[in-house]
C-alpha cells in the first residue's frame, strides 16, 4: 500500500523505496587486515531459500534467524570474531566468511594450510546447499608492495603455477594502493588462491571494496564461461543443419523433390533450431551479461603492470575473450541459420504459390470450355424446346380449326393452321427472348 512519506510530496509509488535502496542492496564489507576471506559460490538451481535459511541457522548464535531476513537477497551475520555474508543471485548464491588470518599463513609462509582453519567448521562449509561453481581463499596481508622479492614469496604462498600480478588503484599521490597476486589454479583442497598485499594504513572500507571486486570478477568469469560448453556442444548440430539446409536449397533449385517432402524437411529443421534457441538462449544472454560485469570489475581495479608478470586484465583478454567470441559466434550462427531457414521456407512457399496459380489457371480454362460447351448445349436445347412448344401450339390450333370446321365455319383446318405455323414459331421465339431478358435483368 502506498504511503505518504512527506507533507511536501505526493503519495509514494509502491516500488519507490525498493528501487531507491537497490544501490545499497549489497554493500561491501569492512575488512580489517590481515584477514582471510573464505568464499564459496554455489549454483542454486533447485535450492530454496528455506534450505539456505536452515543452513544459516546452524551458525553459532543464529538459531533464531527468521526466514524473513532472507527475503532481500543479502544478509550479513556477525558471529564471534568473524562474519558470514549471504547473497542470493538469479543463478547462484555466494557465501563469504571474513575471519582473521591464521598465524601460520602470514607473508612469506610456504603454501600454508587454510581449508582446515575455516572458523565455521569444514562440515558447515561442505554442507552448503547447491553445487560449487567458485571457491576462493583470499588472503589480505599487510606488506610492502614494492619489495623486490614479492613475486617469489607470493609463489610460495600460492603454490605451483605462473603468478599473475598487478598493482591496483591510485591514491591521492597518484600511486597504487595495493597489489593482487594469483595463479587462477584450483588446489588439492578445491580452492583457488588469491593474495592481496596492502600497506598497514589501508582502511577496512578500501580492503572490503578490493575483496568484493576480486571475488565478483572471478565468479562472473566462471559464470560467463558456462556458455562455452554449450556453444561447443551445439557446433556439430549447427554444422549438420547448415549442410542439410544447403542440400534442401539445391533440391529446391533443381526441383529434385516434391514440395511436400521439402516442406516436411524444412519443418523438422526449423523445429530443431527453435528448440536449440529456446533451450540455450538464456545461457547465451547470461554469458554476455557476465562478460560485461567481468570487464567492469577489471576496469575498477585500475591495474598497473609489474615487470615480468602478466596483469589480470591481460590474462583475461588472452584467455576469456576467445571463449566469449566463440559463444557470441555460436549465438549469431544459430540466429543466422534460423533466418536462412525462414528465407528457404519463403522460397518454397513462393514455388508452391506459383504451382497453385498454374493449376488454378488450367482449372479455370477447363471450366471456361465447359461453360462454353454447356452454353452451346443449352442453345441447342432451347431451339428444340421452341420447336416442341410450337408443335404443341400448332396442334392446339389444329384442334380448334377442326372444331370450327365441324361447326360449319367455311375454313380448311390444314390450310389455316399451316398458314399460322410461321406466326406461332415467331411468337414462341419472341416469348423465350423476353424471358431471357427478364432473367438477365434480375441477375444484374
Amino acid at each position: 500500500m502506498n504511503e505518504i512519506t512527506s507533507r511536501f510530496l505526493p503519495q509514494d509509488d509502491a516500488q519507490r523505496r525498493e528501487l531507491h535502496n537497490e544501490v545499497h542492496a549489497r554493500p561491501s564489507a569492512r575488512v580489517r587486515l590481515p584477514a582471510l576471506i573464505v568464499y564459496v559460490a554455489v549454483l542454486n538451481n533447485g535450492v530454496t531459500r528455506e534450505q539456505e535459511w536452515a543452513h544459516l541457522r546452524l551458525l553459532p548464535g543464529h538459531s533464531d534467524l527468521s526466514l524473513e531476513s532472507l527475503q532481500g537477497n543479502f544478509l550479513r551475520l556477525r558471529c564471534d570474531h568473524f562474519t558470514v555474508k549471504w547473497e542470493r543471485h538469479t543463478e547462484f548464491t555466494r557465501y563469504s566468511i571474513v575471519q582473521a588470518l591464521p598465524a601460520h599463513a602470514g607473508w612469506g609462509a610456504e603454501l600454508p594450510e587454510l581449508s582446515s582453519h575455516v572458523v565455521t567448521g569444514t562440515d558447515w562449509l561442505r554442507g552448503l546447499p547447491g553445487q560449487t561453481i567458485a571457491a576462493i581463499h583470499l588472503g589480505m596481508l599487510q606488506a610492502d608492495i614494492n619489495q623486490p622479492d614479492m613475486i617469489a614469496k607470493a609463489q610460495a604462498w600460492l603454490g605451483e603455477g605462473a603468478v599473475l600480478a598487478s598493482r591496483m588503484g591510485n591514491t591521492t599521490e597518484g600511486l597504487p594502493h595495493s597489489c593482487i597476486l594469483t595463479h587462477f589454479r584450483i588446489g588439492a583442497d578445491g580452492f583457488e588462491r588469491m593474495l592481496v598485499l596492502a600497506p598497514e594504513d589501508t582502511s577496512g572500507a578500501r580492503a572490503g571494496r578490493i575483496s568484493q571486486r576480486l571475488l565478483e570478477m572471478e565468479t562472473y568469469r566462471l559464470m560467463a564461461l558456462r556458455g562455452l560448453p554449450v556453444a561447443k556442444s551445439l557446433s556439430p548440430m549447427l554444422s549438420a543443419a547448415e549442410s542439410q539446409l544447403a542440400d534442401m536449397t539445391g533440391l529446391l533449385e533443381r526441383k529434385g523433390e516434391s514440395d511436400q517432402a521439402l516442406l516436411d524437411l524444412l519443418v523438422s529443421l526449423a523445429a530443431r533450431i527453435e528448440r536449440a534457441t529456446a533451450e540455450h538462449g538464456f545461457r547465451f544472454s547470461a554469458t554476455r551479461a557476465y562478460d560485461v560485469l567481468v570487464s567492469q570489475r577489471l576496469a575498477e581495479l585500475r591495474e598497473r603492470p609489474i615487470s615480468g608478470t602478466q596483469t589480470l586484465g591481460e590474462f583475461m583478454q588472452r584467455r576469456l575473450s576467445p571463449a566469449m567470441a566463440t559463444v557470441v559466434a555460436t549465438e549469431k550462427r544459430l540466429a543466422s541459420l534460423a533466418e536462412r531457414v525462414s528465407r528457404t521456407s519463403a522460397l518454397l512457399r513462393t514455388r508452391v504459390d506459383i504451382a497453385t496459380e498454374a493449376q488454378n489457371q488450367v482449372l479455370l480454362e477447363k471450366l471456361t470450355k465447359g461453360q462454353a460447351l454447356q452454353l452451346r448445349l443449352q442453345s441447342t436445347v432451347e431451339g428444340l424446346s421452341i420447336a416442341a412448344i410450337s408443335y404443341y401450339v400448332v396442334s392446339l390450333l389444329m384442334y380448334g380449326a377442326k372444331a370450327m370446321h365441324a361447326a360449319g365455319v367455311p375454313i380448311e383446318p390444314e390450310v389455316a393452321v399451316g398458314l399460322l405455323v410461321p406466326l406461332v414459331l415467331w411468337l414462341v421465339w419472341r416469348t423465350s427472348r423476353k424471358i431471357h431478358a427478364k432473367l438477365k435483368d434480375a441477375a444484374n
